[in-house]
């Protein structure tokens, strides 16, 4: 009886797949109504293809079923046991065909070559309508072998097709080879293209998914660094602000006045930062680590030197200063912080390094070197482009972030190299 199980989770699995055909087209038939209304184009491409829709060419095989009941079969149990192998091996090869697992498995190839067993003996043995077998043979063919042997395969079955014809019915039933090159050639065409297109929107999805995703995680890896460097500053100057104001009014106020710009220049950022068309500059960021030191009663110490930069290695060195001073600031307690940007090589280093006994941001898993949120955003950052981030305690006491970058000289020229190094000589506060 286990044959008999065998045929009922058949016709189980070909009851569940015709039910989720009629659920998808239901669907398809929504979306172009809805579509019409509005007056678009309907971006639903409608229910992949099933074996269902290769079914009804098995009426192309009424005339020998016909011929059957009429009595004009010799052994007719042959011929009805072989036009009932035939469907049978038809609906299970089709229904395969549309899953690419199934079509390329061996008991699909199997059933394919018994099939073909099968119609050259009930064309040999009948002729006349059922040599109409071999088109649907053809389309079972044509609808499990895609690919680079289609063209061998197809020919070989039409050169059948058309041999046992012309030997069963003479020349007149040429016709039958033609059809059976078609039915192979087309089904395979047909088949192959609706998977290609269904293949590119679900790619064009996936990117688009992934755009957004994309998108998401810059817009987010902005608004903290914006805010955890701004914010940080204003505190640091509010503080600073406090402290000054009964011996030094005037200072209190610079550091007020200052105050005021950071959070002018922060709501300029912000929208930048959302229109995504923010672009850093290495030189802004130092200006406002200094101060942003001097505040936290921290000696700020910059020293520059090397080849010019392009814009996106400024941005990304600026995102780094801006972390790594945000967080010495915050939580390092230090009295001295060192800003070192060289070349060396064919790369760019930056290195800040302070002196500091508290816990930084990044201090926090040290053992992998990069800690935070802030850093592993950055980490990633210079790893898209060739770069890379390393933070950690420092041997001598305090904690060192260094950022490498490959250095793109094919974008500067003498005149910029030679006013960076004059602009940039060593400075100490």
């Amino acid at each position: 009886m286990t044959w008999m199980r065998g045929i009922t989770c058949q016709l189980q699995q070909w009851q569940a797949a015709r039910t989720q055909w009629k659920a998808d087209m239901a669907e398809f038939k929504t979306a172009q109504k809805a579509a019409r209304r509005k007056g678009e184009h309907p971006e639903h491409p409608g229910p992949p293809p099933t074996g269902f829709s290769l079914l009804p060419w098995l009426l192309m095989g009424m005339g020998s079923f016909s011929n059957l009941l009429q009595g004009k079969t010799s052994n007719p149990w042959i011929g009805g046991l072989g036009l009932f192998l035939f469907n049978s091996l038809y609906i299970y090869v089709v229904f395969r065909s549309f899953v690419k697992e199934k079509r390329q498995a061996v008991s699909t190839v199997v059933a394919l070559i018994v099939m073909g067993l099968i119609t050259c003996g009930l064309a040999l043995g009948y002729g006349g309508s059922w040599l109409y077998f071999f088109p649907l043979l053809g389309l079972a063919t044509g609808a499990v072998v895609r690919g680079p042997r289609l063209g061998q395969v197809g020919l070989a079955l039409t050169a059948l097709a058309a041999a046992v014809s012309v030997y069963r019915a003479g020349w007149d039933a040429i016709n039958v080879a033609y059809g059976t090159f078609l039915s192979t050639m087309v089904t395979a065409a047909i088949l192959s293209l609706s998977e290609a297109v269904r293949e590119l929107r679900a790619a064009r999805e996936e990117l688009a998914r992934r755009a957004v995703e994309k998108e998401r995680m810059r817009f987010s890896r902005d608004l903290h660094d914006l805010l955890g460097h701004t914010l940080s500053v204003i505190v640091v100057k509010s503080e600073a602000a406090r402290r000054l104001a009964p011996r030094d009014m005037e200072a209190a106020l610079g550091q007020i006045t200052d105050i005021e710009a950071v959070g002018r220049q922060a709501l300029t950022e912000i929208r930048e930062a959302v229109t995504g068309y923010r672009e850093g500059s290495l030189a802004t960021e130092l200006d406002r680590a200094r101060s942003a030191l001097s505040a936290a009663d921290i000696a700020p110490v910059v020293r520059q030197s090397g080849p010019p930069l392009t814009p996106q290695n400024e941005a990304l060195l600026g995102w780094v200063v801006r972390e790594a001073v945000t967080n010495a600031v915050r939580h390092s307690r230090a009295t001295r912080c060192e800003i070192t940007l060289d070349g060396i090589l064919d790369r760019v280093r930056l290195t800040i390094a302070d002196d500091g006994t508290g816990e930084t941001g990044a201090a926090t898993g040290a053992a992998e070197g990069i800690g935070g949120t802030g850093l592993k955003g950055l980490t990633e950052r210079l790893a898209v482009a060739g770069g890379s981030l390393r933070a950690g305690p420092s041997p001598r006491g305090g904690f060192t972030v260094t950022a490498e970058l490959p250095v793109e000289t094919a974008e500067l020229n003498l005149e910029p190299a030679i006013a960076s190094e004059a602009a940039t000589a060593p400075r100490e506060p």
